[in-house]
């Protein structure tokens, strides 16, 4: 494998004023991703507290560029294969990508 780009960022856990620990993503000082707030009372913020009920190990994190919040979102979470089956299963509303072989690939040296 070769590297092709390489980026260094700092992973920060930091507490609002309101006292929600949350994980903030540091791309340099002014660009970083900020986790949704599951204690906030909005649309996205009742979303997290219901998803993270069902997969806890999901995260949402939102953009913040130049001071300026972006609108992109990045999303992510740390499952086993069987908890994505059903989160892809929930996400498709159908099972049906299991009738595929599964073909694991290998990390080319």
């Amino acid at each position: 494998m070769e590297t092709l780009k390489e980026w260094d960022f700092k992973l920060k856990l930091v507490k609002t004023k309101r006292g929600a620990v949350l994980y903030l993503i540091e791309i340099s000082p002014d660009h970083f991703f900020i986790e949704q707030n599951p204690l906030k009372d909005s649309k996205y913020g009742y979303a997290y507290r219901k998803l993270k009920e069902k997969y806890p190990e999901f995260y949402m994190f939102w953009e913040i560029k130049n001071n300026r919040y972006t609108g992109r979102l990045l999303a992510g979470a740390f499952l086993t294969k069987k908890e994505m089956d059903q989160v892809i299963t929930d996400l498709l509303k159908s099972d049906e990508f299991m009738r595929y072989e599964e073909i694991m690939e290998q990390i080319e040296e």
